[in-house]
């Protein structure tokens, strides 16, 4: 039922962007009623709920932002298939310390042995560690930082790529890359040197398998 007293709490939850609890204000207040809940439980759940929501849409919105070609996880990497790859050492990647160090990261492999999944997934847990993240191939990367600085604005395209904290560059090596590309390419490396990570994945210097290594 409504009441001027509810109508403001609802206005004053709009006003302050506490969505969520404006959603659910008129519900949880009923529940609280019928169970005579502490006035410190009540706000309690109302913070706990909209904390909850916003963590979420946060969460959503640096995925989207990412631009991640699929969405993987790595619970669903199948350790059997790859046993090149040392499940330890992913689940410490998995913890995010290595971009706390700048440590970058380098999957090396023929294709289809699951690279770009693990980029993938160690991103998505990135995002869910409220880390900005940003995915590229390396072939759109050069073409970007081509355009940029045949139009003079090479050192913006710098500075935007400089800005995730982790930057994931897909299949280096799968086109061949010529000096202007390579020295590019150098040039993002050293922006972001100590600033932020790299995961990277290639099939050069690849054996019959998968194969992961984390460095400064």
């Amino acid at each position: 039922m409504s009441t001027p007293q509810l109508e403001r709490m609802c206005e004053h939850s709009h006003r302050l962007r506490l969505y969520q609890i404006e959603n659910e204000l008129t519900a949880r207040l009923e529940q609280a009623a019928k169970k005579e809940i502490s006035y410190a439980d009540f706000l309690d759940d109302l913070l706990t709920l909209e904390v909850a929501a916003k963590t979420q849409k946060h969460h959503q919105m640096r995925i989207a932002m990412a631009r991640f070609p699929f969405q993987k996880s790595i619970e669903s990497f199948d350790f059997k298939f790859q046993p090149s790859i040392d499940p330890k050492l992913i689940r410490e990647l998995v913890t995010g310390r290595y971009m706390q160090s700048g440590d970058n990261v380098l999957f090396l492999g023929p294709p289809g042995v699951g690279k770009s999944h693990l980029a993938v997934a160690l991103g998505m847990k990135a995002c869910e560690q409220g880390v900005r993240t940003l995915f590229v191939t390396a072939t759109a990367l050069i073409t970007t930082l081509g355009k940029a600085l045949a139009e003079s604005k090479l050192e913006d395209r710098l500075k935007l790529l400089s800005q995730p904290q982790l930057l994931i560059i897909d299949e280096i090596g799968y086109l061949p890359i010529d000096r202007q590309g390579a020295n590019l390419f150098f040039q993002l490396v050293s922006r972001r040197y100590e600033r932020g990570s790299i995961i990277i994945t290639s099939i050069r210097a690849s054996g019959p398998g998968a194969r992961c290594s984390a460095t400064k």
